[in-house]
């Protein structure tokens, strides 16, 4: 079966959130579940930092409003940055970390 062409791939955007708490990967997807029970998504990057959880979430753009205010009124949760491109997402969440990729060699 051949590829899908981007256009019939749909938009969609990468959000990257904190959680106030150290959970593992599953734990993380546990709690999604729970909490976007009603939407399509994908669990990219998990990291633990400064006793945190910090993860990055793909979501269709229909979905994006409705997403973000889930996560940001749900306990111990809040959105950090969104992009519609995985890289810019990443580069955020490591600036908010305080590691610059631009500086690295």
């Amino acid at each position: 079966m051949p590829k899908l062409k981007k256009a019939a791939r749909g938009k969609h955007r990468w959000v990257a959130f904190r959680i106030e708490k150290i959970l593992t990967r599953v734990q993380l997807k546990q709690l999604l579940v729970l909490c976007l029970e009603d939407y399509e998504w994908r669990l990219f990057d998990v990291l633990e930092a400064a006793g945190a959880t910090l993860a990055i979430l793909k979501i269709q753009l229909g979905d994006y409003q409705q997403v973000l205010s889930l996560i940001n009124n749900s306990e111990d949760m809040a959105t950090l940055t969104s992009s519609g491109k995985i890289r810019l997402a990443r580069q955020r969440l490591d600036s908010f970390l305080g590691n610059d990729p631009s500086n690295a060699v």
